[in-house]
């Protein structure tokens, strides 16, 4: 069975989303948390900065089928650092301000809009 989804045809395999900001505090964190109940999505988030609370891996970007950036600074940093990993990744900078705290509700909110667009759920 496939879907289509906005990213064009899938199949019954789920996909790996990478949430990624600075210090893998509140945004990251967040957006992990809004997306790890869905069945067909698995969640992961990640800092760029060695002083997060989990700095991105080799690992980390090979399991991901899609990488979140939460500003356009963490796709630069991680395209520095992995650019032969992320070559052929989908990647997607989402423009969240570090504005907020772990699952804010304006923070829920724009995760859930954005993420929709992108995977196709609702």
């Amino acid at each position: 069975m496939e879907r289509i989804t906005s990213m064009g045809v899938h199949s019954d395999k789920s996909i790996n989303l990478l949430f990624i900001c600075s210090r893998n505090q509140w945004r990251s964190p967040t957006g992990e948390r809004v997306w790890s109940n869905r069945p067909d999505i698995n969640v992961r988030s990640a800092g760029t900065s060695p002083k997060a609370r989990r700095t991105i891996s080799v690992d980390d970007i090979k399991w991901a089928d899609i990488l979140l950036f939460m500003e356009e600074k963490h796709k630069s940093r991680v395209c520095a650092d992995f650019a032969r990993l992320v070559h052929n990744k989908s990647m997607h900078v989402l423009d969240i301000p570090d504005e907020y705290r772990f699952m804010d509700s304006e923070l829920v909110n724009l995760l859930e809009i954005a993420v929709s667009a992108l995977v196709g759920h609702g």
